[in-house]
C-alpha cells in the first residue's frame, strides 16, 4: 500500500499555528474514504491500524491515517496525557480531517470512520457533529461510552468489533446498544477468545475483514 504523507491546518490554538499529519493511500475508488481514529497515546504509525488499512485498501478503499494531535501536543501528551482523554479535540480533528478531504476531492466523497478505543467514541461525536459524507462507522474495542451523549444522533451503520476476553469494553458496548436509535443500523461482532489489542492468533485478521466487509457493503 503505497501512501503519501499530508498535512491539515487545525487552526491556531493558545496563539500557535497548527497542523496534523496523515497517511492518504488512494485507491481505484478514490471516493470510497476510510478515515482512522486511533486509541489513546497511539498514532497514525499503529501496526494494527496499518494492518486493517492494507486490507480495506486491498479491497479497493482509500484510507487516512491520522495523527489526531500536532506534533507539539503529542510532545506535551507524551509527558502529561493531557490530550489523549480529550474526546471533543479529538472529535474536532476527525472534522477538520473530512472538511480538507472535501476541499481536496469535492462532494462525491462517502466516507467511514474506523475509530480504536478512544477513537472509537471520537468518531462518534464527529459523526454527530458533522455528518455529511459520512456513510458507516467501525469500532475496534471502542470506548462507545465516552460518547454517550451523542450516540443518539448516529443515523448511518455501524459495527462495534470487542474482543471476547476484553470484558469491560464488552459490557459498556453492550450497554451502547440500547441508546443507538431505533432506525440506526447497529452490529455488535465479538472475537472469541481476543482480548483488547486483539493480538491473539488471527484476531486481527477477522477485524480487518469484518471491517472491509462493513465499509464494502455501505460506502460504494
Amino acid at each position: 500500500m503505497e501512501a503519501k504523507s499530508v498535512r491539515i491546518d487545525v487552526g491556531s490554538r493558545e496563539g500557535k499555528d497548527g497542523f496534523i499529519e496523515g497517511d492518504l493511500a488512494l485507491s481505484s475508488r478514490k471516493e470510497c474514504m476510510v478515515v482512522f481514529a486511533h486509541g489513546s497515546g497511539s498514532s497514525r504509525f499503529s501496526p494494527r491500524n496499518r494492518f486493517v488499512a492494507g486490507v480495506l485498501h486491498d479491497a479497493g478503499l482509500s484510507t487516512l491515517l491520522l495523527d489526531l494531535l500536532t506534533r507539539e501536543e503529542e510532545e506535551i501528551d507524551s509527558i502529561t496525557a493531557r490530550y489523549r482523554f480529550d474526546i471533543e479535540l479529538l472529535a474536532s480533528r476527525l472534522v477538520d480531517a473530512v472538511r480538507w478531504l472535501e476541499g481536496e476531492y469535492g462532494s462525491s466523497l462517502r466516507i467511514g470512520y474506523f475509530g480504536s478505543s478512544t477513537g472509537a467514541a471520537a468518531a462518534l461525536i464527529a459523526y454527530a457533529r458533522y455528518p455529511d459524507d459520512v456513510r458507516a462507522i467501525v469500532s475496534r474495542g471502542g470506548r462507545v461510552d465516552l460518547a454517550a451523549n451523542y450516540i443518539q444522533s448516529v443515523k448511518v451503520p455501524t459495527l462495534l468489533i470487542v474482543g471476547g476476553k476484553d470484558t469491560l469494553v464488552l459490557r459498556l458496548n453492550r450497554e451502547a446498544m440500547h441508546i443507538f436509535p431505533r432506525d440506526c443500523m447497529v452490529r455488535l461482532e465479538v472475537i472469541p477468545d481476543a482480548t483488547h489489542l486483539f493480538e491473539e492468533p488471527n484476531a486481527l485478521e477477522q477485524v480487518a475483514y469484518k471491517a472491509r466487509d462493513w465499509f464494502l457493503e455501505h460506502l460504494p
